[in-house]
Formats: structure tokens, C-alpha cells, sequence
């Protein structure tokens, strides 16, 4: 797991040049009215991101789902992407099987399995990615290949410089991160408490996920997470009776970016004033890059890095994920 986080800039690189591929495809923007992108755990966290980049520019929809079954709006008027890293994922391969029944124009991204199967009976544009890594480690591949589909389709500007100087940014990250440094600090003040991880609720929403899935995958520890403004609406609440010994096994990490707008850094701040005397801790960490692009892959490498050097801390394998194979076992056996 370590060697995978590290390759993550490596990675990144790959998926945008393999992404190329989307280029030649028949892939029009004005053909569509929205884009989804079907996915589960770490082949959809590459959507979550797609879709937050996009989201001040992109001229349709994206949408992510996790799940069965595709909203009702889908029709011959929306693209499909299936993104499942071993091809095989039953919620993404029923997905992708009503995208068909619906008329959706659909494409593939996947190491293998049955989807890409699928994709060359049907002659369907698909884009293979590198095999051999867990799902959530292979981001790096998934992602850039979307960003790049995204920018075929007009739903996100990245020009090739945009991407590279993010890249360059990363790999520097990266061999820092690898040898501990702020990464194993958060991840020392993080152990034994229960992570809660508070963002704003445009650019860095799937950032926020993205830590919390790491956390329970990697590091084998529940962890929470909301969004401002939201958040001021409810949960700040729950920390006035909550029992003290539950609050002292409570640690936020607020991820904050200098485009969060002016009245949630404002709540960040009185957020703080209110919840840190209550909490083990609040730690903050704000996102840095020249580009939106570089700064969400500063916090999301970040968060990678923290749940690793968590793992190491509690001792235990990073990389096994035995409670999902063991659901999975059961459900096959049904």
C-alpha cells in the first residue's frame, strides 16, 4: 500500500494519457443532456471529483451513483460510464444493464471483467486501466482517465500544463509524505480518537469523502464527516450533551480551501470557537496547488498518507480489506 500511494502522481499521469483514447471517440458535448457515472468504494471516487471540478463550468449535469438501479431522468440523451476497476462490481454491472434497457450512450472504464467484455461484444468506446492494485489504490489511473473524458466532453477546462504542473506537485508530495513528515503527525494526533472531517460543500466535497473512505479502509477505523454550510444547521447541536467522555474521543479535521465561499470560512472559524474546548482536537489543513486541480490532489494525497501512517500506528495491514470479501462471500453463496 505504501508503493501505491507513492505511485499515485505516476498513476495520475498514466489515466491521462490513456484517457487520450476518449478523444476518438464519437463523444460530441451537445449530444448530451447529462453524464453519470455508475461506480462503488474507489472506482466511483474519481466521479465524485470529476463531478466537483466540473461543477463551476460544466454546461450538464454529472451525476455519481452508487447503487442498482440508474434516476429515472436517464435517457438516449445520457452518457453512461461504467467505472469499475475489476470490471466485475454487480451494483455497477446492473447499473450498466439498465443504462442499455434506457438507450444511454455508454462507455467503459475498467482493468478487465465482465464490463469490458461486455464493451467489446457491443463495440462500445471503452478505456483499459492497469490491473493488479486494490480498487481505492488505483485513483490515480481512474481519475485522470475521467478528467481527461471530462475535458473531451467540455465538462472541465484542463489544459495538458494544468495537469502536468498538478502532477509535479504531487510526485514532490509524495516523497515527503512517504518518509512521515505532517502526514504522520495528523495521522499520531488522529490515533485513538474517533475522526470527524468537516469541509465545505463545493470543491472539496469528494476530498471529504475520500478521507473518511481511506480511514475505514486503510487504517481499519470509523471515521464521519459533513459539509458546511450544512452542518451549522444540525450537527453542531449534537455536541452540546453528547457525554464528555464520548467528546474527548472525538478529533475534527477540517479540510479548508481559499475558494470556500466567504461565509463558510466564517463558519469554519466560529465553528471552532464552539466545538474545540468539547473535542480531543481540531486540526486543520488548507489546500495549496497553483491550480483548483493541484489543490484538491494536495488534500486528497494528504488524506491518503494519514490513513497509512494510521494503519502503521495501530498496527495493522493497510491493504487487506477482510470484512468486504467476507460480504461478498456470503452474498455469492445466496
Amino acid at each position: 500500500m505504501h508503493a501505491a500511494i507513492a505511485a499515485f502522481p505516476d498513476h495520475l499521469r498514466e489515466g491521462w494519457r490513456r484517457g487520450g483514447a476518449a478523444d476518438a471517440f464519437d463523444l460530441s458535448p451537445d449530444r448530451y443532456d447529462g453524464v453519470l457515472v455508475c461506480g462503488m468504494g474507489g472506482s466511483a471516487i474519481g466521479g465524485d471529483l470529476l463531478r466537483t471540478l466540473g461543477e463551476a463550468e460544466a454546461p450538464v449535469p454529472i451525476q455519481v451513483v452508487r447503487g442498482y438501479r440508474l434516476p429515472a431522468w436517464v435517457g438516449d440523451r445520457t452518457l453512461v460510464v461504467a467505472s469499475s476497476y475489476s470490471g466485475g462490481t454487480e451494483e455497477t454491472l446492473s447499473a450498466f444493464a439498465d443504462a442499455r434497457q434506457r438507450g444511454a450512450a455508454r462507455l467503459v472504464v475498467a482493468s478487465g471483467g465482465a464490463l469490458m467484455e461486455q464493451a467489446d461484444a457491443e463495440g462500445l468506446p471503452r478505456i483499459a486501466i492497469p490491473g493488479g492494485l486494490q480498487p481505492r489504490a488505483a485513483l490515480g489511473y481512474s481519475l485522470g482517465v475521467l478528467l481527461r473524458l471530462g475535458r473531451s466532453l467540455g465538462l472541465v477546462e484542463l489544459p495538458d500544463a494544468t495537469v502536468d504542473a498538478a502532477a509535479d506537485e504531487a510526485s514532490l508530495r509524495a516523497r515527503r509524505y512517504a518518509e512521515g513528515g505532517d502526514a504522520r503527525d495528523l495521522a499520531g494526533a488522529l490515533h485513538g480518537t474517533l475522526p470527524v472531517v468537516y469541509s465545505g460543500n463545493g470543491l472539496l466535497e469528494a476530498v471529504n469523502l475520500r478521507w473518511r473512505n481511506q480511514l475505514h479502509e486503510n487504517a481499519k477505523t470509523l471515521a464521519y464527516g459533513n459539509l458546511f454550510p450544512e452542518l451549522n444547521h444540525n450537527e453542531i447541536v449534537g455536541f452540546e450533551a453528547t457525554p464528555s467522555e464520548v467528546m474527548q474521543r472525538v478529533a475534527v479535521v477540517a479540510l479548508r480551501d481559499r475558494e470556500d465561499h466567504p461565509q463558510v470560512q466564517r463558519r469554519f472559524d466560529v465553528t471552532r470557537e464552539i466545538v474545540e474546548p468539547r473535542v480531543a482536537g481540531w486540526h486543520e489543513v488548507e489546500a495549496v496547488g497553483q491550480s483548483r486541480l493541484g489543490r484538491v490532489l494536495s488534500l486528497l494525497q494528504l488524506g491518503d498518507w494519514v490513513s497509512y501512517w494510521l494503519a502503521m500506528a495501530q498496527e495493522v495491514d493497510p491493504t487487506p480489506v477482510e470484512s468486504i470479501q467476507r460480504l461478498k462471500a456470503t452474498l455469492a453463496r445466496a
